[in-house]
């Protein structure tokens, strides 16, 4: 597996595949924040083009917040039964699957389908629970400065994704503002798919700054 050679390659130079995961969690918290974060700018050219009120379209929107918040106590539930990696990689393919259909979109309906439900559940799947969780099974030492990390990945999401997001919408159209998010998410789902794993113990690791001779057995797979 490349996950497994990757970890060997990185071990030879003294550095702990807890930080591969640490990367890759960074990346998918940073696209969940822009896809989040991305509908707002969005409302002004929606309104123009298809003649919906921007209250309409804030109401709308409002569901995604209302879902991403209300999924985020089951979000770590959800983690612990299915695994880190199915679910990051379901959260990205949800995001990216409800932003490309909205290129065809075409009713207000729609989009409280595709933006508000789709796009609430898909960010709310991992919420900032997910930074925790990462955290917590792969780090012993250095877990404070990996959770302050993983947390400004929200703000960073939006700070790098919003404003090419505008630029994109004035430039080229509100639909050419969607495919950096896209194209993001589809990233993070093939890093997701190839080199996130569960936990140490699926490595035959012990976690960053534990002892390497009390490395669990890999549990299981489950079914």
């Amino acid at each position: 597996m490349l996950a497994s050679r990757l970890a060997v390659l990185l071990q030879r130079h003294g550095i702990h595949y807890a930080w591969v995961i640490a990367a890759i969690t960074f990346l998918a918290m940073l696209v969940t924040s822009a896809a989040l974060g991305l509908p707002g700018v969005l409302m002004q050219p929606l309104a123009v083009e298809f003649g919906w009120s921007v209250r309409d379209l804030s109401s709308v929107f409002a569901t995604r917040f209302a879902l991403y918040g209300l999924l985020g106590p089951f979000a770590a539930v959800i983690l612990l039964r299915y695994g880190v990696s199915r679910v990051v990689a379901l959260a990205a393919a949800v995001i990216a699957s409800a932003l490309m259909l909205g290129l065809f979109m075409h009713s207000l309906g729609q989009a409280f389908v595709l933006w508000g439900m789709v796009l609430g559940l898909g960010t709310g799947l991992t919420a900032m629970v997910l930074g925790a969780t990462v955290a917590n099974r792969w780090f012993v030492q250095r877990k404070g400065l990996v959770m302050g990390l993983l947390a400004g990945s929200s703000a960073t999401g939006q700070l790098l994704f919003l404003p090419a997001a505008a630029w994109l919408i004035a430039q080229y159209g509100w639909r050419w503002a969607l495919l950096p998010v896209v194209a993001a998410s589809a990233i993070v789902l093939v890093l997701v798919l190839l080199f996130m794993r569960d936990s140490p113990a699926q490595m035959q690791l012990a976690a960053y700054g534990a002892d390497p001779a009390a490395a669990p057995a890999a549990p299981a797979p489950r079914a």
